[in-house]
């Protein structure tokens, strides 16, 4: 299926004729398909998605703008406000599709006039050659456009941003999703069918009934009827409840927040606050007096320590000195008796004399190489220099101590300064009762609403305990009483058939869903390119839920997910549903990038956009399709037209320009 044009007349803000072009086909060898919309907020994109489901499905319709709204009612809210009341509303429709291996092309019309005395639309449906209308095609419209995009399916193709936001919020998919759901895996074709033979058994039940069994029996139905309508009113006022719970929680969460955001909490806080303070000023304290400690011990010597390091360098100088002065006398003792030993071994004279001028020449070059002409003034001995030393080493881990001590010092003066600041900035004491009094009054309406929610939820188990004990009944009635005569094969068929679906039910729900497993998850891993986080995707047969698991087994909870990974993860759910469906159908995307951070957009843009389906039309505003995804996809030659809804403010109209924002 293709979608071809789109053509509004005084539709919404749209005043005028106006027709949209969204073919994908450029020429018959280039194909792109995205069709590319941008406008502002409250421009009327929604409303061109409205256009689509409301041609396709008339009062069926799921349009976002209908609310609790009457079919007349809404019809006549669609009315361009200045359009002329002579002139029709009007939308039409082109697509294609394949009809016996044979492409076939229809245009859906619908107009209607402001108050329409039928409170109805007009239909009328062309061919080919849009000249005749083709009357029995509009008499079966809605049981043919449901062999071709079922109503239940079509929030897979046509969503928008607000959609996946609720899907990605939730641990469960909403109520319109499940019954797209049930639609895609053929799950409500069982379903109808167990019904349908129920009501068959009853009906030959009956049929064998005297009159006497006939009335017992009537008054079980009858009774059964009235706890079944109560059952359905106390549900709807059951989800009215969770309505108003979830208003009051978001109310609770405001006063909380101002009550934070304004000092509230800091002035609940406010004596520990002061205590912290108390502590840090004490440990600040403590840190002066071991400073003091520090300064009264070797610490004041390093304010001289350029002169310590002179006097220890001048020490270890004169200390060498003394030791070279002592070696030379040393030598001067030891070569006088080798001068004695040799006289006494009659050496010739000249011999002696010139070993004896060798060691006294060798001496002086020792002690001339070695001794320091500088003047000694320090005349320190050993024990002096070690125990200056020892003062060196002393002076220099004080000093170390010290900063470290100073540091922490500094650091404590800091967080005495941020906890002043904090107790500053708390509330007054008459706005903090006020803000504690907001709080208090939201809890309450909260806490009783919910309470109220929680008691029609029990009564709603109850309804449904003596739903199945009535049902029960009627069972056994009709089964102990009622003589089956010629029917009794069809109605014990009938049970056998039941229980059969039963199983057909199961076993069809697991084989599509571990299909629709598989596909989600690839999807996923598709759009989030980090295939380290997940490995498998388990999704729960009765309510449809996701889990998801990573490669060891573990269940990965949902909100470790950041809030771009959870919204993909719904794009993916979409995306999977609508592969698993096999129905090749075009997808048309409202406010497609939501609150996606960069890296998520991208990885839409460059991946979900163009393989989504061969054909999207995406509707966006200039933040979401910004500057550099509109080149990107510009680039990857994946626009096939573009269009600008300039909506002027002044006259309430959108007009449609080709181009779009750059």
């Amino acid at each position: 299926m293709i979608f071809l044009e789109l053509v509004l007349q005084n539709f919404g803000p749209y005043a005028g004729k106006q027709v949209i072009n969204l073919d994908p086909k450029i020429d018959e060898d280039n194909i792109r398909p995205i069709i590319l919309f941008g406008g502002m907020n409250g421009g009327g994109k929604t409303t061109l998605m409205d256009a689509i489901r409301l041609a396709l499905y008339g009062q069926r319709a799921q349009c976002s703008t209908r609310g609790n709204l009457s079919y007349p009612d809404f019809l006549n809210q669609c009315v361009n406000s200045k359009a002329n009341p002579t002139e029709k509303t009007r939308i039409e429709l082109v697509f294609e599709h394949i009809e016996d291996d044979k492409p076939i092309r229809y245009r859906v019309v619908r107009t209607w006039e402001k108050n329409p005395k039928d409170g109805k639309d007009h239909l009328g449906i062309l061919g080919d050659d849009e000249t005749w209308p083709i009357d029995s095609l509009v008499n079966i419209w809605d049981e043919y456009i449901e062999n071709i995009l079922p109503l239940g399916i079509s929030n897979l193709f046509l969503f928008d941003g607000e959609q996946v936001k609720e899907l990605a919020e939730q641990e469960i998919p909403p109520p319109i999703v499940v019954d797209a759901i049930n639609g895609l895996l053929g799950l409500e074709l069982a379903d109808k069918l167990a019904v349908d033979l129920e009501i068959l058994v009853n009906r030959k039940k009956r049929e064998l009934a005297d009159s006497k069994d006939l009335a017992k029996l009537e008054e079980i139905e009858t009774k059964l009827q009235e706890k079944q309508q109560e059952y359905e009113s106390k549900q709807k006022t059951l989800e009215n409840l969770h309505l108003e719970v979830d208003i009051l929680e978001e109310i609770q969460e405001e006063a909380l927040d101002k009550f934070v955001n304004e000092g509230g909490k800091i002035a609940a806080e406010r004596s520990q606050l002061e205590r912290e303070k108390e502590d840090k000023i004490k440990a600040g304290n403590n840190i002066r007096e071991s400073l003091c400690e520090l300064a009264s011990d070797v610490l004041p010597l390093a304010l001289i320590s350029p002169l310590l390091s002179q006097v220890q360098r001048q020490g270890e100088k004169e200390l060498k000195s003394q030791q070279i002065q002592l070696a030379k006398d040393v030598l001067i003792a030891r070569d006088e008796r080798l001068i004695n030993w040799l006289q006494q071994l009659n050496l010739e004279t000249n011999k002696v004399n010139n070993i004896q001028s060798f060691l006294a020449e060798d001496i002086n070059n020792l002690y001339t190489n070695n001794v320091s002409t500088e003047n000694t003034w320090l005349n320190g001995d050993e024990e002096s220099l070690s125990l200056l030393d020892n003062i060196t080493y002393r002076l220099q881990s004080a000093q170390k101590t010290a900063q470290k001590q100073l540091d922490e010092l500094n650091s404590y003066e800091e967080e005495v300064l941020t906890l002043e600041r904090q107790v500053q900035t708390a509330a007054a004491p008459e706005e903090y009762t006020k803000l504690q009094k907001a709080v208090k009054e939201a809890q309450n309406e909260f806490n009783k609403i919910k309470s109220q929610s929680e008691i029609m939820n029990q009564k709603l188990i109850e309804l449904d305990t003596e739903i199945k004990k009535l049902k029960q009944e009627l069972n056994e009635y009709t089964v102990e009483n009622l003589k089956y005569q010629n029917s009794e094969h069809i109605i014990d068929s009938a049970a056998r058939v039941q229980a059969t679906l039963k199983v057909f039910r199961e076993r069809l729900t697991l084989r599509k869903l571990n299909k629709l497993e598989e596909e989600v998850k690839n999807c996923f891993l598709y759009l989030l390119h980090k295939s380290d986080l997940v490995h498998r995707i388990a999704i729960d047969a009765k309510t449809f839920g996701l889990s998801l698991y990573d490669l060891n087994g573990k269940q990965v909870p949902k909100h470790r997910l950041s809030a771009g990974e959870k919204q993909l993860l719904a794009i993916a759910f979409l995306w999977g549903l609508a592969k698993v469906s096999g129905k090749r159908l075009p997808v048309a995307i409202d406010t497609p990038l939501g609150r996606l951070d960069s890296s998520h957009r991208n990885n839409l843009v460059e991946r979900y956009f163009p393989s989504a389906s061969h054909q999207v039309i995406l509707l966006s505003t200039d933040t979401e399709i910004g500057k550099k995804e509109y080149q990107n996809l510009q680039e990857t030659e994946a626009i096939a037209r573009e269009y600008l809804l300039k909506y002027d403010s002044s006259k309430r109209e959108t007009t449609i320009k080709p181009g779009y924002f750059w």
